[in-house]
């Protein structure tokens, strides 16, 4: 069973290199090990996959720059824009989501987002776009939402009641005027 997997696996090999691999097996390459061509197709493979994420790998882009280099794939940080009202019906087609951002220079651009409604998103404080701008649109096809922090009134409060606290303690060591012996 296991011969007719390697032989298989050899015809496969053969077939999609064009190479006939008893040849490579019988040839033998002066000084070179077996260890040696391993860690050389090793080397070539890492190689491969660092220049594949070069090519995938994206920038953070302005407003202005993704509008600058349309079609390039980008990450947009900004933040939903409020006075421009969100397009969305999920009667009509659940899928399509469409708002306005406006970044922290000012620029705002219009949003598609095609993976229906997003979570959050009216109470996001920031949200990263990833996608592509073409023609008078962003192209969306991933978001993330920044959310406020939950702890953010909880610390206001804490330091108001800290502030409290150190003026009662305050209060109480002053010696009073009124005391009777």
């Amino acid at each position: 069973m296991a011969k007719g997997c390697r032989l298989l696996a050899e015809r496969l090999l053969a077939d999609y290199f064009g190479v006939n691999l008893h040849l490579l097996q019988n040839r033998k390459i002066p000084g070179m090990k077996k260890i040696h061509i391993i860690l050389l197709v090793l080397i070539a493979g890492a190689i491969a996959v660092l220049i594949s994420f070069l090519k995938t790998s994206a920038t953070y882009e302005s407003i202005a720059g993704a509008k600058a280099s349309p079609g390039k794939f980008v990450h947009v940080a900004a933040a939903l824009d409020k006075s421009v009202p969100m397009d969305y019906d999920d009667l009509k087609d659940p899928n399509y989501l469409s708002f306005h951002a406006i970044d922290s220079a000012g620029d705002r651009m219009r949003v598609v987002y095609r993976k229906g409604k997003i979570e959050n998103l009216e109470i996001s404080e920031k949200i990263v776009l990833e996608g592509r701008y073409e023609n008078d649109h962003f192209e969306c096809q991933r978001v993330q939402t920044k959310c406020p922090s939950k702890y953010k009134d909880d610390m206001k409060a804490a330091e108001k009641n800290l502030q409290q606290t150190s003026q009662n303690n305050t209060s109480e060591k002053t010696p009073s005027t009124d005391s009777k012996y």
